[in-house]
């Protein structure tokens, strides 16, 4: 089947980063010359720039990214292997990470301190790990701790977070999570306290607990840090046994149940496989639920002929339509849905990049205070621990 780009709009292209506002978004300007989008020589200035490196350089490169710069990534994944897949390469003095500030962090979290690792465009964020700033969430804790149940709460971190909320994880006894070991993490959390304080995706928390822990709706409630109290009442926290953060993927959290109603309308036996972050309504009403990797493995083993709704950001979409031709592959929602953060790499910010190292510069260097980074550590190797 010949895939179908779902139509663009002048919002759309303004959220995958055409054009920018300096006066509000940090790391926008980059020292020295910025290739032009349109300069042709790109994708052979990246390829002498990485030959220039040799195994100097490691190029990471999140599923989410565009094809352009996919082309140049050494290893693809999701966030969490790609940290591992740059540990795991000490030799290699520059880790260039092609996704989002959050995952540079935990890249040289888990790097050692001969490496440095390399942001392309610090405009890069991540809405989400956004949404859990520490003195928000520190608040809740001395909330939690006013009330007498912080003795309880087991603080569990979802890896789509930042550095500063990790360390707080780390050192409350929490643990770090991923969309695939967030059951693993979950029931292990619950061994050790009655309760779950779950950042700072709620829609993940919410959905693992009443769809893998069987818990009801009502055992979870919604700690809102813009309300005075996190919005709930005493006897609301104190009964609770899953406090989720009001967080949510600005990509996952715009799939609707009409999308599900209308795509099972137009085509019969479609399969609906939506990634957990997705709101509760989505994925209850999917035939398949699980992370960008079982969102991989799924499509490549389906049976020629098979149609799929997949919900997940438009990029991978895209790359396994073109990748499987026999089947019938389509986007969920019928507008674009870029990770508009992802996509700020580009080819001229990672031809600028490379370039700079080959220099002698490096350019955007992503760096976690020790402190932090030993207690982000923590929470992150009790999560390897878990079975």
């Amino acid at each position: 089947m010949t895939w179908a780009e779902p139509s663009s709009t002048a919002t759309a292209l303004l959220l995958l980063g055409r054009g920018t506002d300096p006066d509000t978004e940090k790391g926008v300007e980059c020292p020295g010359d910025l290739p032009a989008p349109s300069d042709p020589d790109l994708v052979e200035r990246a390829r002498a720039a990485k030959a220039a490196l040799g195994d100097r350089v490691f190029v990471l490169g999140h599923h989410y990214q565009r094809d352009e710069v996919i082309q140049f990534a050494d290893v693809t994944g999701d966030s969490f292997k790609l940290a591992r897949e740059a540990a795991a390469r000490p030799e290699a003095e520059f880790i260039v990470f092609c996704g989002v500030h959050f995952m540079a962090e935990s890249a040289d979290i888990l790097t050692s301190d001969a490496q440095r690792v390399v942001l392309p465009d610090l405009a890069a964020g991540c809405s989400m790990a956004d949404m859990a700033v520490l003195s928000q969430v520190e608040k809740a804790w001395e909330r939690f701790t006013e009330l007498g149940i912080a003795g309880d709460v087991v603080p569990v971190t979802y890896m789509n977070s930042s550095a500063d909320i990790k360390g707080f994880v780390g050192r409350n006894e929490g643990v770090v999570c991923t969309s695939s070991n967030a059951e693993t993490a979950l029931r292990w959390s619950y061994e050790q306290g009655s309760k779950v304080f779950f950042l700072p995706d709620q829609h993940l928390g919410r959905n693992t607990a009443v769809l893998k822990l069987g818990m009801q709706l009502s055992d979870c409630v919604l700690y809102d840090p813009h309300k005075p109290g996190g919005g709930l009442t005493d006897e609301q926290l104190r009964d609770a046994r899953m406090i989720l953060w009001r967080g949510h993927c600005s990509v996952h959290g715009r799939f609707s149940l009409d999308a599900v109603e209308d795509v099972r309308a137009r085509v019969p036996g479609v399969n609906v496989l939506v990634h957990p972050e997705c709101r509760h309504e989505v994925v209850t009403a999917a035939d398949h639920v699980g992370s960008t990797e079982y969102i991989i493995r799924m499509i490549e083993a389906a049976p020629a002929g098979s149609a799929w709704a997949v919900g997940t950001e438009l990029n991978l979409v895209r790359r396994l339509a073109l990748a499987h031709p026999d089947k019938q592959i389509m986007f969920l929602e019928r507008n674009v849905c870029y990770c508009s953060t992802m996509n700020r790499i580009d080819l001229p910010h990672l031809v600028w990049a490379l370039e700079e190292l080959v220099a002698g510069r490096v350019p955007n260097q992503i760096t976690v205070d020790p402190d932090t980074a030993h207690y982000a550590r923590v929470a992150l190797d009790r999560m390897l621990a878990l079975p």
